[in-house]
């Protein structure tokens, strides 16, 4: 058995990788689009993956404002990803199946993005910290803002703008479980110490259901989704019956 072990890292080695890890972007979530795969499979800007190899290589692509070459550099939920010369801004959000999709923006919706925060810490100096599920560091923030609330970004400064407080009566979209890509109102909070906790939610047409309590992010200040702070993909978060998908095929022909 010990002759099977890999041999072990020097130091120089051991400490490459660490640095290597620590700049790599934590991944988002299982079916991650990257820029090329966009490019070339949802939005048909690319033929095949040599062309979407050379799309990214003359930086025509842009994530949350910034220049991507890497055509597999991972993005995730609430990422926006940005043509310029073809003047499109696409942000990426769930369907009611729970499904990546690039759903289209004006360019003032593309200038800002929303995060979960994900964990709340004073450095050794003191310095408060948040981070977010997208990986980012904010430092300063509004001491008003706690775990698992959601900040405004502002994509050019990088700096949070504004903030919604995880509170009963709040819009929030979920990104996990069987109703992922569901949108509704926070209605109840059940806290079960030791276990997860749940709450409960109840979308636009009054259909009601429960989730784990991680797997909500809230999307704005209000009920009604008006009060959504972003553009909601097609169907508005309502998941329909397969008996409802039925008629409206059926009314469409």
């Amino acid at each position: 058995e010990d002759a099977e072990r890999a041999p072990p890292l020097d130091a120089v080695q051991a400490g490459w990788r660490v640095r290597a890890q620590a700049q790599q972007r934590p991944p988002q979530g299982a079916g991650v689009p990257a820029p090329g795969a966009a490019a070339a499979n949802r939005l048909k800007y690319a033929l095949n993956r040599r062309e979407a190899n050379v799309i990214c290589f003359h930086k025509n692509i842009k994530v949350d404002g910034k220049v991507r070459t890497d055509k597999n550099f991972p993005t995730g939920f609430m990422d926006v990803v940005s043509i310029p010369k073809a003047g499109d801004n696409f942000r990426l959000m769930y369907d009611t199946k729970g499904r990546f999709v690039l759903h289209s923006l004006k360019p003032a919706e593309a200038k800002f993005k929303l995060a979960r925060v994900t964990k709340q810490f004073f450095t050794k100096k003191g310095v408060p910290v948040i981070t977010t599920h997208d990986g980012r560091t904010i430092r300063y923030h509004d001491p008003l803002i706690k775990v698992h609330d959601t900040v405004k970004i502002d994509l050019e400064t990088g700096k949070a703008i504004d903030f919604v407080k995880f509170e009963q009566g709040n819009l929030v979209m979920v990104t996990g479980g069987r109703n992922t890509g569901r949108v509704g109102t926070l209605k109840h909070i059940e806290r079960h110490p030791g276990s997860y906790d749940i709450v409960h939610v109840k979308d636009n047409a009054g259909h009601e259901f429960a989730t784990r309590l991680h797997n909500l992010f809230m999307i704005g200040k209000g009920d009604s989704v008006k009060a959504s702070w972003v553009s909601l993909p097609k169907g508005a978060g309502v998941k329909k019956s397969i008996l409802e998908e039925r008629d409206a095929r059926a009314r469409a022909q």
